[in-house]
């Protein structure tokens, strides 16, 4: 009888440490996933412009002429990569990229 109550009681630990520990995990995803993203649009560097998380749009044309661009740099990069610098400070990082797009992230506010 000793046995089997040591036996249960055993299971019953095991079985509450598991259920403990995918709550834990859980609330962690949860909580990571929540990301906020914001695509940087190439369009010439009078009409390059940020769609942000809420749906407005900010032309950066007038930021973007500010910056002394080297002579034989390559112009869609160049500013691309201002734009890119100008959010890292706001805390996003990049996520990824296609043709005339970037793509960067932060976990919501």
């Amino acid at each position: 009888m000793k046995k089997y109550l040591v036996v249960a009681l055993a299971v019953v630990t095991l079985g509450s440490a598991c259920f403990v520990r995918l709550l834990a995990a859980d609330n962690q995803t949860a909580t990571a996933g929540r990301y906020e993203y914001v695509t940087i649009r190439w369009a010439g560097p009078e009409n390059t412009h940020i769609i942000r998380p809420g749906g407005q749009v900010e032309f950066v044309g007038a930021e973007l002429r500010k910056v002394h661009k080297p002579n034989r740099a390559d112009e869609r990069s160049f500013y691309l990569n201002c734009a890119m610098n100008g959010l890292t400070k706001e805390g996003y990082e990049f996520a990824g990229i296609s043709n005339d797009d970037i793509v960067m992230k932060r976990l919501a506010r």
